[in-house]
């Protein structure tokens, strides 16, 4: 008996942040999550500064109402790609098995997949995860780990492994 996803999408990009550029991105991750029938909670478009990008993940991740944040951007090796270090930051424990996953099977399809530093953790009852910043990527990356989330966020959440479904 798996919970149910509650999820907020977060887009980390200085230029959408800007208006500058459509959130492409973004607007792939949430079709994802609906199709696993996810209640989006609330999406956003950040710019990549690291210490509010920290709080936003800490505040959403506290919130009773989510679950699962997922952002989308800043995990490449850019001087404003901040955003593993403020999941980081904000996480109180790491789940690297699947950051590592989403980069070992994306790098058969794309060599770029080996200088993705996306970061995947706990914080309080949310698990967040990190994907690139295209909306290839999300699609790829997703689908890596769209098989596990709802087991991963039942555990986290406090239901017992046989009933984390």
């Amino acid at each position: 008996m798996s919970q149910k996803l509650r999820a907020v999408a977060i887009t980390v990009s200085d230029r959408c942040a800007r208006g500058e550029q459509e959130d492409r991105s973004g607007q792939a991750l949430v079709e994802l999550l609906r199709e696993m029938n996810a209640e989006i909670v609330y999406t956003e478009i950040v710019a990549d500064d690291l210490e509010p990008l920290a709080q936003k993940l800490i505040f959403y991740a506290e919130r009773d109402d989510v679950n699962l944040v997922v952002t989308t951007g800043g995990t490449g090796v850019a001087p404003r790609d901040n955003t593993p270090e403020a999941t980081r930051r904000a996480i109180e424990r790491e789940v690297p098995g699947m950051a590592e996953a989403m980069r070992m099977e994306t790098l058969k399809q794309t060599p770029t997949a080996m200088i993705s530093r996306g970061v995947c953790g706990v914080r309080s009852g949310a698990l967040i995860v990190n994907l690139p910043g295209s909306p290839a990527g999300v699609r790829e990356c997703f689908a890596v780990v769209r098989p596990v989330l709802p087991h991963a966020v039942a555990l986290i959440t406090g239901l017992p492994h046989d009933q984390a479904g």
